[in-house]
């Protein structure tokens, strides 16, 4: 694991300036916050096809649906606590019921907000957008994964909402690494369990993984960046060839990733499963790290559910 750390907002803030530079079509509409979600190095480097609504949200989401009907590209930002929660009935109509080709990169989602406390950490922006029609859904787990998914983004057509972090992760990915919306990448083999995560629980995970190496338990480590799609191939080939599956997410117990892949599960190949989330609780203020402890959502949380999981499938097979 590198010890580099990068917040996975400052690779989407740079590479949307390299985007910009070979496509005169993307644009950037903000909502007051583009210094926080990195929208600001576009602004810099293009400020005639930047626009500010001020601290609109609904009035961004839908100025940027009838840009997309123009034929260009915008991008539009903010905090995913306001713009998914603030804007959630233009992001519905405006873009998913009409297909719109916007793309909706949100920052400060989950605990590792930190100090801001909860009015500001989203906890539930999976589970709100990945019910929606249309909408792509993606949580890279590090900077580079962030500019690879912003690529993606500005090629494809369609609806697509990114969260991305303030807080610094772990670089767990190379340049050369694939990144394909819908496909799972596995960053550690293992047969005794596999943990499903994304963000910044995949290195929280393969750091669960070092853990119980040393008693000689073996565990997959899967980076499932994308919500929807939800890789459906990788989660029943790890249920059929592990036996157990972990989810481990900072979001929401209910109807994030953990639901996304239980709803694989359940029809296609059920095995033990233990999910590493928030538990129906809003957040607070304090550093990363220690909301992380607070909240159970640890590498030693992680080494917990994995220790119940494979109990089970042990019970199971007697």
């Amino acid at each position: 694991m590198s010890e580099k750390m990068v917040p996975t907002r400052d690779g989407f803030g740079k590479e949307l300036v390299e985007i910009g530079k070979a496509n005169e079509k993307v644009l950037v509409v903000s909502a007051d916050l583009e210094d926080a979600t990195r929208a600001e190095y576009f602004k810099n480097e293009f400020p005639q096809r930047f626009f500010s609504v001020g601290i609109a949200e609904q009035d961004m989401v839908g100025t940027a649906a009838g840009l997309s009907l123009q034929g260009f590209v915008p991008f539009v930002n903010s905090f995913a606590v306001f713009m998914t929660n603030r804007a959630y009935d233009m992001i519905r109509i405006d873009v998913c019921y009409n297909d719109c080709n916007v793309k909706i990169i949100c920052s400060h989602a989950g605990v590792t907000v930190g100090p801001d406390g909860a009015t500001a950490q989203c906890l539930e922006d999976f589970a709100l957008m990945r019910v929606l029609p249309n909408l792509k859904v993606v949580c890279p787990v590090d900077e580079l994964e962030a500019r690879k998914a912003t690529q993606v983004f500005a090629k494809e057509i369609g609806p697509m909402y990114m969260r991305t972090s303030r807080c610094a992760f772990p670089v767990l990915t190379k340049p050369e690494d694939p990144f394909v919306i819908g496909k799972a990448n596995i960053m550690r083999e293992g047969k005794d369990a596999t943990i499903i995560a994304c963000g910044v629980h995949v290195s929280e995970g393969l750091k669960a993984a070092d853990i119980l190496a040393q008693e000689g338990v073996e565990v997959r480590v899967v980076n499932m960046h994308t919500i929807k799609p939800i890789d459906e191939e990788m989660i029943i080939s790890c249920a059929k060839e592990t036996g157990a599956i972990i989810t481990a997410e900072e979001h929401q117990k209910h109807g994030g990733l953990g639901s996304a892949v239980a709803e694989v599960v359940v029809k296609q190949c059920p095995v033990p499963m233990e999910m590493v989330a928030v538990d129906d609780s809003f957040g607070r203020s304090g550093s990363p790290e220690e909301l992380l402890k607070a909240y159970h959502l640890k590498d030693v949380d992680i080494v917990e559910s994995i220790k119940k999981a494979i109990k089970r499938k042990t019970l199971q097979s007697v």
